[in-house]
C-alpha cells in the first residue's frame, strides 16, 4: 500500500471516529434532555417499553402528538366552576367516598377536555398528559388504579382518600397555567 492510499484510509477511518463519537453524544444529549423534560416518565417509559432507544422514540412520538393539541388555559370563570366542584366533591366524601371518587374522576376529565386535551381513553389520556404534566401523571395512574381496584371491591375507604390525594395534585396542576402553558401562549 503506497503512502496515498495509507492517508485516504487513515482519513476515512478518522472520519467515521469522529462521526460515530457525534453521533454518541448527540443521543447522550438527548436522552439527557428527554429526562430531564419527562422526569420519572422517562424511566417507567424505559422500564414500560423495555429498550431506551424505543422508549425515547415513543416520548418522541408523545411530543409531536401533544404539539398539535390546541392546549389553553381556563379562563376565570371555568377555573372557578371547577374549583367549587372540586370543593362540594370533596366534601361529599365524608358521606359517600365511592361517589365522591368517581365524580372526581369525572371533573379530572372535565378539566382536561376544557383545557384541550383527547379524553378518548385513559392510557392515551395519561400518555398526553405525561409531555406537559409529567411529575403529576404518574399521581392520576396511582388515582386511577384505584379507582379501578374500588369498582372490582379491592378498595377500601383508605384508599379512595389516597385516590383522592393523586387525583387532587393533577387537578391543581390542571387548574393552574403551567410552565408549559405560558410557552404555548406567551
Amino acid at each position: 500500500m503506497d503512502s496515498t492510499t495509507l492517508t485516504i484510509a487513515i482519513a476515512v477511518v478518522a472520519v467515521i471516529v469522529i462521526a460515530a463519537i457525534l453521533y454518541f453524544a448527540m443521543r447522550k444529549q438527548q436522552s439527557a434532555r428527554l429526562r430531564s423534560r419527562f422526569g420519572p416518565e422517562y424511566e417507567k417509559t424505559v422500564e414500560d417499553v423495555g429498550d431506551r432507544h424505543k422508549a425515547e422514540h415513543e416520548l418522541h412520538e408523545r411530543q409531536k402528538r401533544v404539539s398539535k393539541f390546541e392546549i389553553r388555559p381556563l379562563s376565570a370563570s371555568q377555573r372557578d366552576h371547577f374549583i367549587e366542584s372540586w370543593r362540594v366533591i370533596q366534601a361529599e366524601f365524608v358521606d359517600q367516598p365511592k361517589q365522591a371518587l368517581a365524580r372526581a374522576d369525572d371533573l379530572l376529565t372535565e378539566v382536561m377536555r376544557a383545557r384541550g386535551y383527547p379524553v378518548e381513553n385513559f392510557e392515551q389520556r395519561s400518555a398526553d398528559l405525561s409531555v406537559d404534566h409529567p411529575s403529576v401523571v404518574q399521581n392520576y395512574r396511582e388515582g386511577r388504579e384505584i379507582a379501578v381496584r374500588h369498582k372490582q371491591g379491592g378498595a377500601d375507604t383508605e384508599d379512595l382518600r389516597q385516590a383522592m390525594i393523586h387525583f387532587r395534585a393533577l387537578f391543581d396542576e390542571l387548574i393552574g397555567e403551567s410552565a408549559a402553558d405560558a410557552r404555548r401562549h406567551a
